[in-house]
C-alpha cells in the first residue's frame, strides 16, 4: 500500500494574489515547488502526494498539472474550477482529460456567504462532478459545518473530504460545537476527513501534542480508520512546525493502531477516494 500525503501546496509566490499569507507568515512568502517537498517525503518514506490549490483559477490547474506532469511522486491534483459558471461541463469534460487531475475545491471559508455551496448554480456543478469521477474537497470554518451537511446530504454519490479538520479553533480550546457538527456530517458515509492544518489552528509558538489529543479522538471516533487521511498542509504549515513535527503529532497518535489502520491513513484511503495509481 502507498504511503501519501494527501494535502500540500505548491506556488511561486507573488504578494498580490497570495495576500492571504500575512506578516505573521513571512517565513512562507517566498516559492515552494516539488524540488523542496520530494526530499522531505523521501526521508520519511512517502511514495508520493496530492497537490491542493491555493489560488482560485484555471491558471492554477495548469500549474499544477504541469509538474504533476514532470514529477512522478505527485499522484494527483486537487484543482479549482467556478462551480457556479454556465459551461461548468464543458470546464470539467476538458480536465477530464487529464489523469491526474482528481477533484476540485473551493475557498468556503473565506466568502462573505457562509451558506454560498448551497446556492442551487453550486450545487448544480457540484451535481456534475460525480460524472466524471471528481472528488470535492470541502474547506471551511466550524460554523459552516452545517451547512456542509445538507450539501453532502445531497448527494450521496459524490464524493466529499473535509479539509483541515474545518478548522476548529485549537488555539482557544473550543471544541463541543464542533464536535458536534463533526459527528453529524460523519454519518454521511460519502465523506472523508483529512488529518491536517492542525498546526496552524493551535498556538503557533507554544502548541503541544497533547493539544491535539482531543480534536483527533472527535474525528477518528466519528469517521473511523476508513475515512480519515494524512496531510501535511506543507509549507503552511512551516509557520508553526516542520514537517517532521507535523508528522510526528499523528505518528504518536495512531502508534497503538493495528498496522492495517495506520496503513490506511497513511496512504490506504487517499488512494482509494482520490482513485491514485
Amino acid at each position: 500500500m502507498q504511503k501519501v500525503d494527501a494535502h500540500q501546496h505548491f506556488w511561486k509566490f507573488d504578494p498580490v494574489r497570495d495576500s492571504w499569507i500575512t506578516d505573521d507568515m513571512a517565513s512562507i512568502r517566498r516559492d515552494f515547488g516539488p524540488e523542496d517537498l520530494q526530499p522531505v517525503l523521501r526521508q520519511h518514506g512517502f511514495d508520493g502526494c496530492v497537490a491542493v490549490q491555493a489560488d482560485q483559477s484555471e491558471a492554477e490547474n495548469d500549474f499544477l498539472l504541469t509538474y504533476a506532469d514532470r514529477y512522478d511522486f505527485i499522484k494527483g491534483v486537487v484543482g479549482w474550477v467556478d462551480l457556479r459558471a454556465e459551461n461548468i461541463q464543458e470546464r470539467l469534460n476538458h480536465y477530464a482529460g487529464f489523469g491526474k487531475m482528481k477533484g476540485f475545491r473551493h475557498v468556503l471559508q473565506g466568502e462573505p456567504d457562509r451558506a454560498l455551496m448551497l446556492q442551487p448554480e453550486f450545487k448544480r456543478g457540484i451535481s456534475q462532478l460525480s460524472g466524471y469521477g471528481f472528488t470535492y474537497d470541502i474547506l471551511i470554518f466550524p460554523d459552516q459545518l452545517r451547512y456542509a451537511k445538507e450539501l453532502v446530504a445531497a448527494f450521496p454519490e459524490q464524493p466529499f473530504v473535509v479539509d483541515h479538520l474545518a478548522k476548529p479553533n485549537i488555539s482557544g480550546q473550543e471544541i463541543e460545537a464542533w464536535a458536534r457538527d463533526m459527528k453529524a456530517i460523519a454519518q454521511y458515509e460519502n465523506v472523508y476527513c483529512k488529518l491536517s492544518g492542525m498546526v496552524t489552528e493551535a498556538d503557533w509558538q507554544h502548541w503541544k501534542k497533547e493539544d491535539f489529543i482531543p480534536y483527533l479522538d472527535v474525528v477518528v471516533q466519528a469517521f473511523g480508520t476508513n475515512r480519515i487521511m494524512y496531510g501535511s498542509d506543507w509549507p503552511v504549515c512551516l509557520v508553526a512546525a516542520s514537517y517532521e513535527e507535523v508528522l510526528s503529532i499523528v505518528e504518536d497518535y495512531f502508534s497503538a493502531f493495528s498496522q492495517a489502520e495506520q496503513a490506511a491513513f497513511f496512504g490506504g484511503n487517499a488512494s482509494r477516494f482520490y482513485k491514485l495509481s
